[in-house]
């Protein structure tokens, strides 16, 4: 269905290529997931399997890309439309329709479908995806990962043989990107569609693959059975890597696999631990219970006092309380749609507040601020990292980022490089990977020192070991006095990176405490470590090397 027979892909003004004598042969009805370090290549490979390489984003390709009998070379995007079906990082860019019934339709117009076969499959699609309440609504005013669904829903109506998708489930809460997974998966084995999937988060995806294909930060390209591939790979979920610290042979791709062998595991544990489980905290940063143990109380840093957020057609968020103290990282939780963008948005003073009050620590209002005060006090990290990038290159916006912060020259690019590794200075940032541009936007913030950090998605785009080395910063910058609020579907990073998690329903706090309570009293929220070692409340992989390690 797929062949990369020797393709090279070098972009304009490049040093070196992006893939390297890539030969793949993909075939029907095979869910393929692409891994790799975050700007490694992955989407320059999705993007030449549907023609986007070169005849959209230019460079010279080198070997022949064939679909479906197809071949890129002389076929344009718009004459795989029929065959192949993209979704790539950014859905909203894509949207071309007012309402999501529109855009569910509007592929299906162009392919010159009749309205009966259009009707149907409508209405299929929404039910595939939950989208049913939202037909009508407004593509702009969903939630990013309502945007995400509405996307994948848009390319399914036009049935492709060939399913693209960019980190699908990077803006889904874990329910939704279960239940987006399970149709695909379905539709993978029920017609013999074909997918090619990338993905960061592999926790999610790993074990519906049929193959792995890794792209090298050199470009090279390996592939072979998951199981395989993960034996080695430098980029794998905490299930695997739990796997590596029990010394399990084969590794287990699924929670379900993992829990079959890990009662030995349990029981070493329980040892080590004693019988009451343990009673650290999941992360360095102080949490809730740490307080009062504390000799000076710590300093609310922000606080929100009945705040309400309303847009014409909805309450988003609805009389919130919410304090956030220095010394503390806390998660924001719930399903897309909850509000918590919108909350994010209202704390900053950049969005709308329909009422209530926010306080910083003297008791000024974020909203009264001017900009250029309001980014050394509450620095917003938004979902869309090209809403904070003007400029016309990565150098630019550092050195730029530098001056306004008062900082010393090359802080945020130093700041930059150890987010993402090295990145082409002269490079235009929407040239960049969705990783890459949102780790120049976090470097960018965090280049300010501001005392409040709010982060809305950040680590969309980002591979572990650059999400280790962002949880690391924010725990650093906690420890200085600051105060931290992140929002967050990535249940791994939240239990590596948060001491507290403040849960979101329907606008409303429903639940706030330690994230080891929280987690784990949560089906849908517990990360694969304490799932797998339920009923002990251990969250990540380095807590269970660390508990091992007394008994060592």
């Amino acid at each position: 269905m797929i062949r990369l027979d020797d393709v090279t892909v070098t972009y304009p003004g490049a040093a070196a290529p992006t893939l390297r004598s890539v030969d793949l042969h993909i075939g029907e009805g095979e869910l393929c997931l692409v891994v790799g370090p975050t700007g490694a290549g992955k989407t320059t490979l999705l993007r030449a399997v549907c023609g986007l390489v070169p005849h959209f984003t230019g460079g010279l390709l080198e070997g022949a890309v064939t679909v479906a009998g197809r071949d890129t070379r002389t076929h344009r995007p718009r004459d795989l439309a029929d065959v192949v079906g993209v979704v790539l990082q950014d859905p909203a860019q894509g949207f071309v329709a007012e309402t999501v019934e529109d855009e569910l339709v509007y592929a299906m117009e162009q392919l010159g479908l009749s309205p009966s076969v259009m009707r149907t499959r409508v209405e299929e699609t929404l039910d595939l995806l939950g989208l049913v309440d939202l037909r009508r609504s407004p593509v702009r005013d969903l939630s990013g990962g309502e945007q995400q669904r509405v996307a994948i829903g848009a390319v399914l109506t036009a049935h492709p043989r060939v399913l693209v998708l960019d980190e699908p489930t990077s803006a889904l809460d874990p329910a939704a990107a279960e239940d987006v997974l399970a149709a695909v998966t379905r539709l993978v084995h029920d017609l013999g569609l074909t997918v090619l999937v990338a993905e960061h988060r592999l926790e999610r995806v790993v074990q519906y693959a049929d193959r792995v294909v890794n792209v090298a930060p050199d470009g090279t390209v390996r592939s072979g059975s998951a199981g395989e591939m993960m034996q080695h790979s430098s980029v794998a979920p905490p299930i695997v890597e739990l796997g590596r610290v029990a010394g399990w042979d084969p590794l287990p791709l699924s929670v379900r696999d993992a829990r079959r062998r890990a009662a030995p595991l349990r029981a070493r544990l329980t040892d080590a631990l004693g019988a009451d489980g343990p009673a650290a905290p999941p992360t360095d940063a102080p949490g809730p219970a740490d307080r009062a143990e504390t000799a000076t109380a710590p300093v609310a840093q922000l606080s929100a006092d009945a705040v309400h957020v309303r847009y014409p057609r909805t309450w988003a968020v609805r009389g919130v309380d919410l304090v956030l103290h220095g010394g503390e990282v806390t998660a924001l939780m719930g399903r897309n749609g909850a509000g918590k963008s919108s909350l994010l948005w209202a704390l900053a003073g950049a969005g709308p507040r329909a009422s209530g009050r926010v306080t910083l620590a003297d008791g000024t209002d974020p909203a009264r601020l001017r900009p250029s005060d309001a980014r050394r006090r509450v620095a917003l990290v938004p979902q869309n990292p090209l809403d904070l990038l003007y400029l016309t290159s990565v150098a630019a916006e550092c050195r730029a980022a530098d001056q306004q912060a008062g900082a010393q020259p090359g802080t945020t690019a130093r700041r930059l490089e150890s987010l993402a590794g090295t990145i082409d200075p002269q490079a235009h940032p929407r040239d960049l990977s969705e990783g890459q541009r949102l780790a120049l936007v976090l470097a960018v913030q965090l280049s300010a020192d501001a005392t409040v950090l709010l982060l809305d998605e950040p680590t969309r785009g980002l591979d572990y070991a650059a999400k280790r080395r962002l949880a690391q910063l924010l725990r650093e910058h906690a420890a200085r006095g600051g105060a931290v609020l992140l929002s967050s579907h990535d249940v791994e990073f939240v239990a590596d990176a948060a001491a507290r998690v403040v849960v979101l329903a329907g606008g409303e706090v429903v639940a706030d405490g330690s994230a080891r309570d929280v987690l784990t009293a949560s089906p849908t929220f517990a990360p694969q470590v304490s799932k797998v070692l339920h009923p002990i409340d251990l969250l990540t992989v380095a807590q269970v090397a660390a508990a091992l390690a007394v008994t060592a």
